[in-house]
């Protein structure tokens, strides 16, 4: 409080000296037409002194004064009043001294006034000490009469005394000028708040009313907003997905060209380049699997990464890394040794999430490794899995350690540009074994080396359900066990039926169903038949009508009881194609057999084929491959659809291969256009294409639940609250007042 008091004062205080200023600036214009007065009567009393240019000269400077202050004022107050004050001490000195009038010295109390006024009171003050030190030093002589000098002192001092006198009285009116101010100020701000308040009320029922309607609005650009951003992510993906797959297109389909038909090219090729190129197959499609799983989580929006756990080998999944980054090690002249223990369980994960950590720790130690080489190690401690990666490398600052899993982060600059990489690879790493329940360290020392150690979970802990309750009655008398069971603890696992004609449900439950046992049925009898012999959460339905599916369900009574029945349509690959008018459609990379099958199955009567694709690699590609099959295929090529079309009328044409995206004319125009003209719309097309049809960002626009022994009004009341709760756009639906209902 005290210091807010001070402020306050201190403002004040601010407040009027500006105010002194202003008032001492517009004063100085009034002083300006005395000097020309002064000036006219030293001009006309010029006649009484010995020479007249001893009254002439101080006259000019009088007169030419007011000028330069004027020209002063605009730019430096300070310096237009101390150019005052100077001026009239030149002026004054010049009349006394030069002009030898004593009597003039009475006039320094002039300049000793306007110093006090227009700069300030200390200002006055040291010009009156100034000239009364002069005076009363004998040797400078300012006038010869002893009562001149006193009288001048005195005039000076008494100046100056008066104006800050006048100064002081005009502060303090000032103050309580302010003051009075203030107060007033107050009494009417407290006047006002009533009014205010009350002005405030009336305001909030106002708003209150109007953000309804704004909300309103705004949950409906909300919902637009949502809608347009689906849209642009399923663009992206698409082109995403294009461009990811044409260039893994050619290093897949090359690969196994080269692999399985080394006759087609002119020279033998040695075992060892087909050696590498068996590395080069093998990785590419481990990537495929990997932008598969880009693109299923760009397209499905799942909250984490999709793993798809089974019991394998964990000798096997590090020998596969070993021979993948083998090459590199080699390359380098550096050593790779591998200690694996016989008998290591096998453990329950995602082989292909595993082997790329092994594989990113390894191609980490061989970059950073100049000399010497690495140790990878694996060992058991109980129902754990350690392995540890040891380089002979520069080692990792301590500085660095706590931001090397972060994505981006690499060790400085000059490692950056020395061994390359995006610093993407541990962070990537520290995600995939913390999702299997595992941790990642690393032990370092500058000069020595760098050990990474991951941990993983031989077993995962099997999920709790806690919704338990309803097993308790409390009629029932606990009996607790004496001595633990020696049963094996069953791992329960969650069972859904999969009835569909294609692969595209099932592939999508087994991915991000974690831990589900997914059983694909081809009809709903055998479905009926295995629902029979081993129950299921629920039967899963995927056709292409969910109206004709669910009105078969109802029609047929033998679902066990119990058992749910959820139908959903998700297009596969034959329904894109029918919808298409084409005969096949294949997705990249293609590999050799899937081609050339799907050539055969339409049987043509011809054997000339007509590739249309912007990708010269893909024509190339396609080409080697129609060739080496020794069909005798008629190949011709087309870079868009525009100059497809044009050959369409100049050859006769038996097959098409089409690619959907391309400039110009896409795939989608082409085939319009050739459906619109009857002498080749009967000729058959197989589509290959980066876009899958089957990934995409809506799957489906029906979903539909059947129960065969009817659904209860609180199961129905609860379905409700949890579908809209996913399916909504303006949030959580239900609450607690629901949830009471269904408790009474």
């Amino acid at each position: 409080m005290q210091y807010v008091v001070e402020h306050q004062s201190s403002i004040d205080l601010s407040e009027t000296r500006l105010t002194l200023r202003q008032l001492q600036n517009e004063t100085l214009l009034l002083a300006l037409p005395g000097l020309w007065a002064g000036g006219f009567i030293l001009i006309t009393s010029a006649g009484q002194f010995k020479d007249p240019l001893h009254g002439g000269l101080p006259a000019t400077i009088l007169l030419l004064l007011p000028i330069f202050v004027w020209a002063l004022r605009g730019r430096n107050y300070l310096a237009s009043a101390w150019t005052l004050v100077s001026g009239c001490l030149v002026v004054d000195l010049l009349v006394v001294v030069w002009g030898d009038l004593h009597s003039a010295i009475y006039l320094l109390a002039l300049p000793v006034g306007l110093a006090s006024l227009f700069v300030s009171v200390a200002g006055g003050t040291f010009i009156a000490s100034v000239f009364s030190l002069l005076l009363l030093y004998e040797p400078v002589r300012l006038a010869p009469d002893p009562a001149l000098r006193s009288i001048a002192m005195i005039g000076m001092w008494i100046t100056v005394g008066l104006v800050w006198l006048t100064g002081r009285l005009f502060s303090t009116a000032m103050e309580w000028y302010r003051f009075s101010y203030e107060r007033n100020r107050q009494l009417l701000d407290q006047a006002r708040d009533s009014q205010v308040q009350l002005k405030q009320v009336l305001e909030d029922l106002t708003d209150a009313n109007l953000q309804l309607t704004r909300l309103n609005s705004l949950a409906q650009s909300l919902r637009q907003a949502a809608e347009e951003a689906r849209k642009v992510k399923e663009r992206f993906v698409a082109n995403v997905s294009h461009e990811l797959r044409t260039p893994l297109n050619m290093i897949v389909g090359f690969s196994e060209m080269i692999m399985q038909s080394p006759d087609i090219y002119d020279s033998d090729i040695p075992p060892n380049l087909l050696a590498d190129l068996d590395v080069i197959l093998r990785n590419s499609q481990h990537l495929s699997k990997l932008i598969d799983d880009v693109l299923d989580l760009s397209q499905i929006e799942a909250e984490q990464i999709a793993l798809t756990k089974e019991r394998v080998s964990f000798r096997s999944i590090v020998e596969a890394a070993v021979t993948a980054v083998r090459p590199l090690f080699d390359s380098k002249g550096l050593w790779l040794k591998v200690e694996i223990p016989q008998g290591l369980p096998q453990i329950f994960c995602d082989p292909t999430r595993v082997r790329q950590v092994v594989l990113n720790l390894l191609s980490n130690a061989a970059r950073f490794t100049e000399h010497g080489g690495v140790h990878l190690r694996v060992w058991q401690e109980g129902q754990i899995v350690i392995v540890s990666v040891a380089d002979t490398g520069p080692g990792i600052a301590a500085e660095a350690r706590d931001k090397i899993f972060q994505p981006f982060q690499q060790l400085d600059g000059s490692i950056r540009r020395r061994y390359g990489g995006s610093g993407l690879g541990l962070s990537i790493s520290k995600s995939f074994i913390e999702l299997h329940g595992g941790k990642i360290w690393l032990e370092s020392e500058e000069s020595t080396g760098t050990t990474f150690y991951f941990s993983l979970p031989i077993d995962p802990p099997t999920p709790t359900d806690g919704d338990s309750a309803h097993w308790l009655r409390s009629h029932l008398q606990y009996t607790e066990r004496t001595h633990p069971s020696k049963a094996p603890v069953p791992i329960i696992r969650p069972r859904f039926l999969v009835l569909e004609e294609g692969h595209a449900l099932q592939r999508l439950t087994t991915r991000y169903l974690n831990g589900a046992e997914i059983v694909p049925v081809a009809s709903l009898q055998e479905a009926i038949q295995e629902l029979s012999e081993v129950p299921a959460l629920a039967l899963l339905v995927n056709d292409t009508s969910v109206s004709e599916a669910l009105q078969c369900l109802i029609d047929s009574t033998e679902l066990p009881y119990g058992t749910p029945a959820i139908i959903c349509s998700i297009p596969g690959i034959h329904e894109v194609a029918d919808e298409l008018g084409v005969r096949d459609y294949l997705v990249k990379p293609i590999s050799r057999a899937a081609l050339l099958g799907a050539l055969d199955r339409l049987e043509p009567v011809g054997r000339t084929v007509l590739i249309i694709d912007d990708e010269p690699d893909s024509l190339r590609l396609f080409r080697r491959m129609l060739i080496s099959s020794g069909c005798g295929y008629r190949i011709l090529k087309a870079s868009d659809g525009q100059q497809g079309m044009r050959i369409l009328h100049e050859q006769q044409i038996d097959v098409i291969l089409l690619d959907l995206v391309m400039p110009n004319m896409d795939g989608f125009h082409f085939l319009a256009e050739k459906d619109r003209d009857p002498t080749l719309r009967d000729i058959p097309v197989i589509v290959v294409s980066a876009r899958h049809p089957g990934r995409q960002m809506v799957v489906g626009n029906a979903l539909a639940v059947q129960k065969g022994e009817g659904i209860s009004l609180s199961q129905l009341l609860a379905c409700i609250q949890a579908i809209s709760r996913i399916l909504s756009t303006t949030g959580q639906a239900g609450g607690p007042a629901l949830k009471q209902k269904l408790a009474d």
